[in-house]
């Protein structure tokens, strides 16, 4: 179990949150669970509806689509992030690789959080535009 300060300080060195003042840090880091999972459990799988966005803090997820590997997060990657703002179903499998433990975060509460705090939404989003044109920029667009 991580304490809430433990919390600010890893949600701190997290990119999604790296303009996010830390005092609305401390409000997303209260609606934040902490969850362990064994090797080879499956988060989540491709088609599944998106409801939590996960953020490494010890351990590895293998990220697949149609059986080939995406992306391996690590400490203090983030992935479903796109379940916090849209209801399409995941496009992709997340499979721990060895005991692992994140931080999660449900849609539900972060709507309600979104609510009372503009500011997270303004640093969020500008974390997510700065994404989506790296994205761009690598794809050639």
């Amino acid at each position: 179990m991580l304490t809430i300060v433990e919390k600010v300080l890893f949600l701190q060195e997290v990119d999604i949150f790296s303009y996010t003042p830390t005092e609305d840090i401390a409000h997303i880091a209260a609606i934040t669970d902490v969850v362990t999972y064994p090797e080879g459990f499956s988060i989540f799988k491709e088609g599944d509806i998106s409801n939590s966005m996960f953020m490494v803090i010890e351990g590895d997820v293998q990220l697949t689509r149609d059986k080939s590997i995406v992306m391996t997060a690590r400490s203090k990657d983030v992935f479903g992030t796109w379940a916090l703002f849209d209801d399409e179903p995941r496009v992709v499998t997340a499979t721990t690789v060895g005991e692992t433990k994140l931080l999660r975060i449900d849609k539900d509460d972060f709507y309600e959080l979104l609510a009372d705090h503009a500011q997270i939404t303004q640093s969020v989003l500008k974390t997510m535009v700065k994404r989506l044109r790296s994205l761009i920029e690598r794809v050639g667009i």
